[in-house]
């Protein structure tokens, strides 16, 4: 296992999940920093921990460790699962106004968890259930923390019709096409649908 890979998801993660584990800390130094500063220091470290794990899941993978091996069938199910992670993560702040964002409240997030779930159901190597399982894991407890505070603070995502939910079908469904056909091989080698 490489430590580049940890301390890549430690740095990365960490720093999404300050709104959740330290808000007033965040605060402090958003007020500190101003917000564009905070931007600049959020976006930088982000990009930082991104390219850790960049580097550490390649080495991770060269070093491979098998944890079990999943039958060829998940590939197609973690294929056809991508898809609506897709629609989620357009659905999040490119299409507004969506019952889908309506409905739960953070659907990158969501979006986030369908696409840890899918490549754990695809991919049995050790370095696949760190990348994976720490980000469906992050993905879950921000996902229940951000539902609460939607309740505590009585936030609510209004939809404004069906149209703007049938863009974010059909854009997260021509994104998910390209990915799933040329892109996921050409940047990771693996062509998921040929």
């Amino acid at each position: 296992m490489s430590i580049w890979l940890v301390v890549g998801l430690l740095l990365f993660l960490g720093v999404h999940s300050l709104g959740m584990l330290a808000p007033g800390w965040r605060t402090a130094m958003i007020s500190r920093l101003g917000v564009n500063g905070w931007k600049g220091v959020y976006s930088l470290l982000s990009l930082v921990g991104l390219v850790l794990i960049v580097i550490g899941y390649r080495a991770a993978r060269a070093d491979a460790v098998l944890l079990y091996a999943p039958p060829l069938w998940t590939r197609h199910l973690a294929a056809l699962l991508m898809l609506p992670a897709f629609v989620l993560l357009v659905a999040s702040k490119y299409v507004t106004g969506t019952w889908l964002k309506a409905r739960v409240g953070h659907p990158m997030v969501l979006g986030t968890k369908v696409w840890a779930l899918a490549h754990l159901l695809a991919n049995g190597m050790l370095a696949d259930v760190v990348l994976f399982g720490s980000f469906g894991l992050w993905a879950v407890l921000l996902y229940v923390h951000s539902r609460r505070e939607d309740r505590r603070q009585g936030r609510s995502y209004p939809a404004r019709g069906w149209q703007r939910d049938a863009l974010a079908w059909v854009i997260g469904a021509v994104v998910w096409a390209v990915f799933a056909f040329w892109l996921h091989g050409w940047l990771f080698g693996v062509r998921p649908l040929g």
